[in-house]
């Protein structure tokens, strides 16, 4: 703790804006980590099970939705399926517009990780600066005797410490930033797969309807 304590004074004003970047990110990539902890877990087996179904009973894939309806994806399906009796070109959009919907969810905070990512070493050379500036002004060439030698290498430790910190903010943020991002292009490629063949399912349906029933999926 004195450590940290030491190291953060050394890092001079530069340091504060860098500890509430850094509490920043570590807030919010705990709440991504449970975020896609959560869908990555449950949401493919889910999918999976209504798929399987919807073949069979669409009502009880409904009710499946209904009860995980904290995923991205079921609230996508759920959009389309509680439509009262869609022709197939209203589905697809329905499940598009859904979809478009759910891309800032899965996009969140990715501007501000984006910030702080672009801020922490912007932060980390104004406070080199700082230090270079402290430093040359307690040094006066010729008189070694008037040097303060205390502003000298305080200068000098501010200048390298802001530096360090700026990176390491920026470099923790951007290995998870750069994980999420990973995340939201499988799970987009994902959606795409899953609503391909949900609607593949409900073009099969639709096209038995005046055939063999008047059954039409409900709400």
């Amino acid at each position: 703790m004195d450590n940290f304590i030491y190291i953060f004074r050394a890092g001079g004003i530069v340091s504060w804006p860098l500890l509430a970047s850094s509490i920043a990110a570590v807030a919010l990539i705990l709440e991504r980590l449970v975020f896609w902890f959560k869908v990555n877990r449950r949401q493919r087996r889910v999918v999976r099970e209504v798929l399987r179904l919807y073949g069979q009973n669409p009502d009880s894939a409904i009710k499946k939705l209904q009860v995980n309806a904290d995923l991205p994806l079921a609230r996508i399906f759920l959009e389309a399926l509680e439509l009262d009796s869609p022709n197939i070109e209203e589905f697809r959009l329905v499940l598009e517009s859904a979809a478009q919907a759910e891309i800032p969810v899965l996009k969140r905070f990715n501007t501000i990780f984006d910030t702080i990512i672009t801020l922490s070493p912007l932060f980390g050379l104004l406070g080199t600066v700082l230090g270079l500036i402290t430093t040359f002004d307690s040094l006066k060439l010729g008189d070694a005797a008037g040097t303060n030698a205390a502003g000298v290498t305080g200068g000098i430790s501010e200048a390298l410490v802001s530096t360090a910190m700026g990176l390491v903010v920026a470099i923790f943020t951007l290995v998870f930033a750069n994980m999420f991002r990973g995340f939201y292009l499988q799970q987009i490629a994902f959606m795409q797969e899953a609503g391909g063949q949900l609607e593949l399912l409900y073009r099969h349906h639709y096209e038995k309807l005046p055939r063999e029933s008047n059954y039409a999926p409900t709400r």
